[in-house]
């Protein structure tokens, strides 16, 4: 990847998602690409029907964008059916990143199924510190989070500078409401994670995640039982 050019400091942010804030996601992407290089964004995807519309409007604006995946050992066999379905779609280079461990390796150091006994810390080896290695060398990457998800996610910016990260963060459907998602899919006719047809508004690993009842918040499957709401990735 190449050095950013740009004349934008952390403190500009706020300004710049003021200005930002109800434009369409396209514009947004390209006003990342256009400041930052289209090599020095990035886009974090986990092949969720947001990540995905994301995948293809980035497609759409430059194939130089790096889509980046976290894969860390517990995904649903679904999800990485659907990566490999999105990656085969889309001319633009797809990472995979991994913790540096294996399951059996985390399981000698902290014990089987860390998960339900310390899942921050299962979320920190496993989300948190490889995102941080995915991240290195970048100005600016790319989410699919909106604040119809969850409470801790109800006053995210479309634009701002990431302090737990070291770099700017854009949001380009923060704005958006779960059927503007699915409006965008089937008009594009994307491919999409078949968990959503069974109750999964939101997919994260496979032991810590489970269908969400009707009337529930879309993020109650995730971590269910324990007063944890984010893996760290956007809320530390």
């Amino acid at each position: 990847m190449s050095t950013a050019k740009t004349s934008i400091t952390p403190h500009d942010a706020a300004e710049i998602a003021r200005n930002l804030e109800g434009e369409p996601p396209e514009e947004i992407l390209r006003f990342v690409v256009e400041t930052f290089g289209a090599t020095n964004v990035t886009l974090a995807c986990s092949f969720q029907a947001e990540d995905i519309v994301l995948v293809d409007m980035i497609s759409r604006i430059s194939e130089e964008v790096r889509v980046f995946s976290l894969d860390t050992g517990f995904l649903f066999s679904e999800t990485e059916k659907t990566q490999k379905v999105v990656e085969s779609r889309y001319n633009l280079p797809f990472e995979t990143i991994r913790p540096g461990h294996t399951i059996m390796e985390q399981a000698s150091r902290y014990g089987r199924q860390l998960y339900l006994r310390d899942p921050d810390l299962c979320c920190k080896l496993n989300k948190v510190q490889p995102l941080e290695r995915a991240l290195q060398g970048y100005a600016c990457w790319i989410t699919g989070i909106r604040r119809e998800q969850s409470p801790t996610r109800a006053n995210a910016p479309v634009f701002g500078y990431d302090e737990a990260f070291g770099l700017y963060k854009a949001n380009p459907i923060v704005t958006w409401n779960s059927e503007q998602v699915w409006q965008y899919v089937r008009a594009h006719n994307l491919p999409y994670n078949p968990l959503h047809d069974r109750g999964y508004p939101s997919i994260g690993c496979a032991p810590c995640t489970r269908p969400v009842a009707k009337g529930e918040d879309p993020r109650a499957g995730r971590w269910s039982g324990f007063a944890k709401t984010e893996c760290g990735l956007h809320a530390r």
